[in-house]
């Protein structure tokens, strides 16, 4: 089992920034995908970017040249950095780690950002 925390959340003006932390805890394979997920209000929950554990990244169109996503293996964090942030960024971050290959999917709890204009 995985437990995910995440952390880094809250109250900013636009154009402003953040970072997101979460720490992975329990028995975690060497070769996984971490990542973090944007719901805004009413809204389903959507890919913002993830890391393989090789450092390979991927990125939502919207949030490409603002965010950067980072991770320190030895630590199990994930970090989102989140600059030049909009008030349509507000929303529930959530952190995601998934297994390749399995049927090993884990979510933290979600940490709330908001952006005010």
């Amino acid at each position: 089992q995985v437990q995910l925390v995440e952390s880094g959340g809250g109250l900013v003006q636009a154009g402003g920034s953040l970072r997101l932390s979460c720490v992975a805890s329990g028995t975690i394979l060497s070769v996984n995908v971490m990542g973090w997920y944007h719901q805004a209000p009413g809204k389903q929950r959507e890919l913002v970017a993830t890391m393989i554990s090789n450092g390979s990244t991927n990125y939502a169109d919207s949030v490409k040249g603002r965010f950067t996503i980072s991770r320190d293996n030895a630590k199990n964090t994930v970090y989102l950095q989140m600059n030049s942030l909009k008030p349509e960024d507000t929303g529930v971050y959530y952190c995601n780690l998934v297994v390749p290959g399995t049927k090993y999917i884990y979510w933290g709890q979600g940490t709330q950002v908001t952006v005010s204009s």
